[in-house]
């Protein structure tokens, strides 16, 4: 059920911005400052749960589109009921975490179904872990030798087309080997860009926007090179210029 990756998109509608915030007032600033430049943003569980489902509605009501970024890992009636309510907030994304199986994102997509713009994505592998990091949780070929992260990647991209999702989470590196794997039409969003020069921060796995798109991301996540600039008008400005270039 791949759907609505276009790559003739404009690039603003490719650069979701990350609010990450522990207070609404600091996240409405940004959003405020910002303007008519962004169109797409990302809230997660921190502003979430510090500001509610109230702000969610705000930004739809402004016309933006929001990536509720939930990771949702739970049995499957708990992750439905938190898809339908991110639906009913008129959310255009959420994320469901494929490592919990095809039983919890078959779930999501089938909650989804009312929501005809509702996305179902499915993380992968999260941006901050590395080849060590999944030897350590234990994934491997029970003999004790470990898995590339890419590899994972793929493994969980392939239970989430079984299970109907719309697209995938995964970072940068491991986006034109989805592409290769998945096909055109796949949403395959990308944490951890950062422009060149700049600290890609946590991200284990980081690539430029422009390197991400050219790749075949249908979207990049662009967090605090842009929130937390001294200009952050200017920076999401270079963002977008890094993607026309």
């Amino acid at each position: 059920m791949w759907g609505n990756h276009n790559g003739g998109m404009e690039p603003t509608s490719q650069i979701i911005v990350a609010l990450d915030y522990d207070n609404r007032a600091a996240a409405q600033d940004i959003v405020d400052e910002l303007g008519d430049r962004c169109h797409f943003y990302k809230v997660g569980l921190e502003l979430l749960t510090a500001a509610g489902p109230e702000f969610i509605k705000h930004l739809v009501a402004r016309g933006k589109e929001v990536f509720l970024d939930l990771k949702l890992f739970e049995i499957p009636n708990s992750v439905a009921g938190a898809v339908r309510a991110a639906g009913a907030l008129g959310v255009s994304m959420v994320t469901v975490h494929s490592m919990g199986g095809t039983g919890i994102m078959a779930a999501a997509v089938d909650a989804a179904r009312d929501f005809p713009a509702l996305r179902v994505l499915a993380l992968t592998v999260v941006t901050s872990m590395t080849d060590s990091d999944l030897v350590d949780i234990g994934i491997g070929d029970g003999e004790g030798d470990g898995v590339s992260t890419e590899s994972q990647v793929l493994r969980l991209a392939r239970l989430a087309e079984q299970a109907g999702c719309h697209g995938v989470i995964a970072s940068p590196q491991e986006v034109q080997a989805l592409r290769g794997r998945l096909g055109g039409d796949a949403l395959v969003v990308t944490p951890g860009v950062a422009l060149p020069g700049d600290s890609p921060g946590e991200h284990a796995r980081p690539g430029t926007p422009r390197a991400a798109i050219a790749a075949g991301a249908s979207h990049v996540v662009i967090g605090r090179a842009v929130t937390r600039a001294m200009d952050p008008v200017s920076a999401f400005l270079r963002v977008y210029g890094d993607l026309q270039l």
